[in-house]
């Protein structure tokens, strides 16, 4: 199982470059991996990804081995696979194109070529979204606004999220500013109390950025290391809500103008394309600042990613490989594509 460690600058450990001393960066290592029995983080990713790798890696592996002549005939029916396993046009375009080139410099010689070339386009999108959740202990409290559209699992995220927070030595707190759906105050109660981390809540219909600004100044009272606000889910094509959140953002600003330090939009993978939807939505409003992906094992849709990262380059925070709580996995772009692309 991969760790989330918390890196101190030391005198003999220096600080990593463009870290500042107290930011802490939540990580994935390869500590015990090789030790875990039978549920590493690699093997729950290639059990989490296992359908899409049926709808993409090994449909391009049957595509792309089966043949005996690499010609232009190849690249257009990989186009084709690429396409219709939700990788997206402007992700398959940059792919495709760079295979050409690649052909007419007759770099290509077999089919063992063509798919490990495949393979390292594909990491070298999304090494753009390679990036830690950084937790700066000088700015208390660290606020996470998570935002997403209904169903996404924000709240589900935001629980787990807080329990990796507290083994990485955190304080935290949390706030109810789903408003609308009492549920989503009872669910997010049910996990502050599983993590014996404070809620802060309010009323149903209570104003949402009210909540927040309250969490706000009673985190800053009590010392919290880390602040998570969670909002109501909303559709990205109704304007009026998401004025709401830039409200939010707003009255945030004016308590400290550094808050949200961390924008978190989850997104549900099975929604495939629909996300980069979304994706461009809320960045447009609240400006984003991290991705959580959600429900990757219950999707053949995971070519989305690839999409995301090509258009929006947005750094992915984390990815959800299952139910249980240590499931929400800091993301690592070149495991990512291992594990897709992985046989047996």
């Amino acid at each position: 199982m991969f760790s989330f460690i918390k890196k101190k600058p030391t005198e003999t450990t220096p600080a990593e470059p463009g870290v500042a001393p107290g930011v802490a960066p939540i990580v994935a290592t390869q500590e015990g991996l090789e030790n875990s029995p039978s549920d590493s983080l690699f093997s729950r990713l290639k059990k989490s990804l296992s359908k899409t790798r049926s709808a993409l890696s090994d449909s391009l592996s049957n595509l792309i081995l089966g043949r005996r002549t690499i010609d232009q005939d190849l690249l257009d029916d990989i186009e084709t696979q690429l396409l219709s396993s939700d990788v997206g046009i402007e992700a398959t375009e940059h792919i495709i194109q760079s295979l050409t080139l690649k052909l007419g410099r007759k770099q290509l010689a077999d089919p063992q070529a063509v798919l490990d070339s495949l393979k390292i386009e594909l990491a070298a999108l999304l090494e753009r979204c390679n990036g830690p959740l950084v937790i700066d202990t000088n700015s208390k409290p660290y606020v996470i606004l998570v935002v997403g559209v209904n169903g996404a699992g924000k709240t589900t995220t935001i629980g787990k999220l807080a329990k990796r927070l507290q083994l990485d030595g955190h304080k935290v707190m949390l706030a109810a500013g789903d408003t609308f759906r009492a549920a989503a105050v009872e669910q997010l109660k049910v996990w502050g109390e599983r993590n014996a981390v404070p809620v802060v809540a309010q009323p149903t219909g209570s104003d949402s950025a009210s909540v927040i600004f309250d969490a706000y100044q009673s985190a800053q009272a009590k010392g919290i290391d880390v602040l998570i606000a969670d909002t109501a889910g909303r559709l990205h094509t109704k304007d009026n809500l998401m004025q709401e959140l830039e409200k939010i953002v707003r009255v945030l600003k004016k308590l400290n103008p550094a808050v949200p330090q961390e924008t978190l939009l989850v997104l549900d993978s099975t929604t495939g394309q629909n996300s980069l939807n979304q994706a461009r939505s809320f960045h447009k409003s609240v400006q984003v600042t991290g991705l959580a992906l959600t429900k990757l094992d219950g999707t053949a849709k995971g070519g989305m990613v690839f999409a995301i990262a090509k258009e929006l380059s947005l750094p992915i925070r984390f990815i959800g490989v299952g139910e249980k709580i240590d499931d929400l996995r800091p993301f690592a772009a070149q495991q990512f594509v291992d594990a897709l692309f992985s046989q047996g």
